[in-house]
């Protein structure tokens, strides 16, 4: 398994490359705190790590075909075509997919890995530092302050929704709490 990690990450990184998306720090941030779920619960990290890799692999893709809310789908066939290369027992297969598709709580979690690899998603929108660099690139893409900081806000409060372990919710507790209040504060005009 430790060679399809590598694969994943050589997958992931070069639609990186290719498409912008998602950002370096948001995908490195998931693949580290799922790790340390993983670890923290005992479960198999193997698996985790490719999910945490191919959740959104095809997110710039689609996004660059006007099709962002089908990435999940889009995603999920690219994750079984890249699993067909390896030999992998058919139930991991299906768990590496679940990462994929569940990563947004929307599809339900058939073992822990997927809710790990969902909890860990939302790192990627609920620490400060990461949401303010994602409400900053809003800014390039040429919309006004105002629908940047709406669709920002609109990001956290989807992840604060999904979030689903107790250990994650405690951590970005304070972190949400605190994007709450600048946004507050940014909607505020003198």
């Amino acid at each position: 398994m430790k060679g399809i990690i590598q694969k994943a990450e050589e997958f992931a990184l070069s639609e990186i490359k290719k498409y912008g998306l998602p950002s370096k720090i948001n995908y490195e941030t998931s693949n580290k705190k799922g790790l340390e779920l993983s670890k923290m619960f005992k479960v198999n990290s193997e698996i985790v790590q490719i999910g945490t890799r191919l959740m959104d692999i095809k997110l710039g893709e689609a996004l660059n075909q006007g099709k962002t809310k089908e990435h999940i789908k889009i995603g999920s066939e690219a994750t079984r075509k890249f699993l067909s290369k390896f030999k992998v027992a058919d139930e991991i297969k299906e768990k590496i997919v679940n990462c994929v598709e569940g990563h947004h709580g929307t599809k339900k979690w058939i073992c822990k890995e997927a809710e790990i690899c969902a909890n860990a998603d939302c790192y990627r929108f609920l620490l400060v530092r990461n949401w303010l660099i994602f409400l900053n690139s809003l800014k390039s893409e040429g919309t006004t302050f105002e629908d940047s900081l709406k669709f920002a806000e609109e990001k956290a409060e989807e992840k604060w929704k999904i979030i689903s372990l107790e250990i994650c919710k405690k951590e970005l507790e304070p972190h949400y709490r605190l994007i709450k209040e600048i946004i507050a504060k940014a909607k505020i005009k003198s």
